[in-house]
């Protein structure tokens, strides 16, 4: 049973950041757009939110708050994100550039820019990139008091994770009802599935795609930020992100497109990244259990896709550029 529970709660410790990257990528895509430049986009996330926390506290020194380094980590990793985004969605969407090359192209760019960005701090500072003790509890601890954390079975499972889990349930939460209840989410799927017709209808069909990518990409590279002050130890590590970014991407098509199924599709992938450390089969290489999240992706997509089930697929328009004139 102790296995099991440590099992769970490391899941959702290497989930948390692929629900964020996974949220975000979904906004994103809900739009139309396909951006496949995540993986980029978390590491110039985790670099830069990193970074603000680091030099925030260089700055003020012991008199440092702990939650206002997490609101400084989160605002770095969300602007760095949404101007790669920026850049992405002029390319895509005003110059109606190819999203797939331009996204694999940014996956690269935003790779080079965050691995630059992290080894410039830790070349200019002399030595490795990282924050204090006490700034590194308000990433990684529970935000829930100790009486909580330590109800037998139950406290484990659902009090003792770092605020970033909480704060990505909420904004799941905050998007199911967004896109499902609200008008302006109506109209931002109805961009996503045909922008033609909702043009004609009168939506702004330039403006919800630029708003839905570039808010999403600030969502994706708090992912980053998280990978890299919870699972790294507020450690600049410039090989510590390779992967995940291309796990979101993967689990938004395992999730189906759904807020709410990506919390606990994160957490299976999490559970999944994490295998190869906790179920050792001696036969079995570690590749083999690397590669599990892409092989189950694969067995989802392939099953939905004979199902057929239209509220299983991606929105109508997804990948494609929009031209005005062919309306």
């Amino acid at each position: 049973m102790n296995m099991f529970l440590a099992l769970i709660v490391a899941a959702i410790t290497y989930g948390t950041p692929l629900l964020f990257g996974t949220l975000g990528e979904i906004l994103t895509e809900k739009s139309g757009n396909l951006n496949l430049g995540v993986e980029g986009i978390m590491f110039m996330g985790g670099a830069v939110g990193l970074g603000g926390v680091y030099y925030y506290e260089k700055a003020v020194g012991a008199s440092a708050n702990g939650y206002l380094a997490v609101i400084i980590a989160i605002a770095c990793a969300f602007l760095a994100g949404a101007v790669a985004s920026l850049i992405f969605s002029f390319l895509t969407i005003t110059l109606r550039t190819n999203q797939n090359v331009t996204g694999l192209a940014l996956a690269i760019f935003g790779t080079g820019i965050g691995q630059f960005v992290g080894e410039y701090m830790r070349v200019s500072e002399g030595g490795y990139i990282s924050i204090g003790n006490a700034l590194k509890g308000y990433f990684a601890n529970s935000p829930f008091p100790a009486a909580l954390r330590n109800i037998p079975v139950v406290g484990s499972l659902l009090f003792a994770h770092s605020i970033f889990f909480y704060l990505g349930i909420l904004l799941a939460a905050v998007m199911f009802w967004y896109l499902g209840k609200t008008r302006s989410g109506l109209y931002l799927r109805a961009v996503g599935e045909s922008p033609a017709t909702a043009d004609a209808a009168g939506i702004n069909v330039t403006r919800n795609k630029y708003l839905a990518t570039v808010i999403g990409g600030g969502i994706s590279a708090v992912g980053g930020m998280v990978y890299i002050t919870t699972i790294a130890g507020c450690v600049w590590n410039h090989e510590g992100l390779s992967g995940v970014g291309w796990l979101a991407v993967a689990l938004v098509i395992f999730c189906m497109w759904r807020p709410m199924s990506a919390i606990w599709g994160s957490v299976l992938f999490g559970a999944l990244m994490i295998l190869y450390l906790r179920l050792v089969i001696p036969f079995i290489p570690t590749q083999l259990y690397k590669i599990l999240p892409y092989v189950v992706t694969v067995i989802v997509l392939i099953v939905s896709s004979m199902r057929n089930n239209k509220d299983k697929q991606p929105p109508a328009n997804l990948g494609l550029s929009y031209f005005r004139e062919d309306r």
